[in-house]
């Protein structure tokens, strides 16, 4: 998880300068993290930025903002092929998250998360219209009805539930894994929903279960594409109603204390999620309870 004491200041109030991007690319001394799909170049196991001058000339740009010296950050985004890196390669956040520091996860999120949208809503959702970029990335404008647009965030619950004593942890397998992989239970928050009536209706109908003892834990920005994750420990009321829907979940395993260690040092005959997910941080923290 991102420690926020690491993490950059997005320096929103510079975003109202117009002549900020243009400025910050004229300068040497600014870093680039360059998005294309899911990837950011990678060397050394760290970001690659780029030199503003490096960077292709087809890519979006915006301001991502400051580290703690001061230091400048821009996004430049590429919605179509990738372009050869001058250094490292495109890599995922999902492989390599973990191994970031505060400072480069977050900007390597917050470049997911921005650089998606800048890709893929070029269009006023209202009138179809095309829109012109504004707020240094942050927002768009439609040139027809003159609507504002900005980066949209889709809430999310998840889960990792315990029996009474906490002594074991329920997991579940989801469809699109195969089996191969179980973890928390998790659902987009609906219409008119608070955050725990998610937990308690997406457990009923993934799983069947009732929960007491719900206990947010912390939440993680996850663009993909663009959830804020809202991680929460819970307590099932009666082990005997255990029973996946069959449809999105197709299993749902319980695991002992010595099991998730396993899991977590990757001898389990199946996989815990990455290092990098709020899923982790939910098991991890319920594994090292004394």
């Amino acid at each position: 998880m991102i420690d926020l004491a690491d993490a950059f200041d997005t320096s929103a109030h510079e975003r109202t300068d117009e002549g900020l991007i243009d400025r910050l690319r004229n300068d040497p001394l600014t870093r680039v993290v360059q998005i294309a799909g899911d990837q950011a170049p990678i060397a050394g196991g760290t970001i690659a930025f780029a030199d503003p001058a490096d960077v292709a000339s087809d890519a979006t740009w915006a301001f991502l903002g400051r580290d703690r010296a001061g230091q400048a950050y821009l996004l430049a985004v590429f919605g179509g092929e990738a372009p050869d890196p001058a250094r490292g390669e495109w890599t995922s956040y999902r492989t390599i998250g973990a191994s970031l520091d505060g400072l480069e996860s977050s900007l390597f999120v917050s470049g997911l998360a921005l650089g998606r949208w800048l890709a893929d809503s070029p269009f006023c959702p209202r009138c179809g219209s095309a829109t012109t970029i504004t707020m240094a990335g942050w927002a768009r404008r439609c040139a027809s009805c003159g609507r504002e647009h900005f980066p949209r965030t889709d809430p999310a619950v998840i889960v990792a539930i315990t029996n009474r004593d906490r002594t074991k942890l329920l997991l579940g397998a989801n469809a699109a894994w195969k089996g191969e992989m179980f973890s928390c239970f998790a659902g987009f928050v609906e219409a008119g929903e608070s955050a725990e009536l998610t937990v308690h209706r997406e457990l009923l109908e993934e799983t069947g279960v009732e929960v007491d003892n719900l206990t947010y834990i912390t939440s993680q920005a996850w663009p993909f594409p663009r959830s804020l994750m809202l991680g929460y420990h819970a307590t099932i009321v009666d082990e005997q109603t255990v029973k996946p829907d069959g449809e999105e979940i197709i299993e749902s395993r319980w695991f002992s204390r010595e099991e998730i260690g396993r899991g977590l040092a990757g001898e389990l005959d199946v996989r815990l999620p990455g290092g990098a997910s709020v899923a982790h941080h939910l098991i991890r923290t319920w594994y090292d309870e004394k």
